[in-house]
């Protein structure tokens, strides 16, 4: 079975709520586990990783958001679909919220709401997102910092 390549990008976003950090996370309709918005880089025309990232948070967490920087380290993973394999490398940024609500995300979530970083971290559905979720954490804090 020869393996297809596939890149995507997504949005790791964050708001002060009251002091509190919260992390907004997606619960996709199809295999119900919560993640972090991401979709196909050029799905919809040619654009770029960061539009690709502000495009899938606004559809899919249904908020607007700015990119803060790029998250090093990057998500990669088989799967497959119509009996073909394919290689996923997901490109994540650091997004701080702007504006908008979670209730009114696109049809392929289920639900998309903010959750606190210890919420964040019991609910996230795959060990590679966990994994890009602590790298984040470490961005915000070094940014903070600044």
């Amino acid at each position: 079975m020869s393996v297809k390549r596939e890149f995507s990008a997504g949005g790791i976003v964050y708001r002060r709520q009251k002091g509190k950090l919260q992390w907004l996370l997606v619960k996709h309709s199809s295999y119900q586990k919560w993640g972090f918005p991401k979709g196909r880089i050029g799905d919809q025309q040619k654009e770029t990783a960061e539009e690709t990232a502000r495009r899938e948070v606004q559809e899919e967490g249904g908020v607007k958001a700015k990119i803060i920087q790029k998250i090093p380290q990057k998500v990669q993973y088989f799967y497959v679909a119509d009996g073909q394999k394919i290689f996923k490398t997901v490109t994540f940024y650091l997004m701080e919220y702007q504006s908008g609500n979670p209730a009114n995300h696109d049809w392929e979530m289920a639900d998309a709401r903010w959750f606190t970083t210890q919420e964040a971290k019991k609910h996230l559905g795959f060990k590679n997102e966990k994994e890009v979720f602590k790298a984040a954490q470490k961005l915000l804090q070094e940014i903070s910092k600044k």
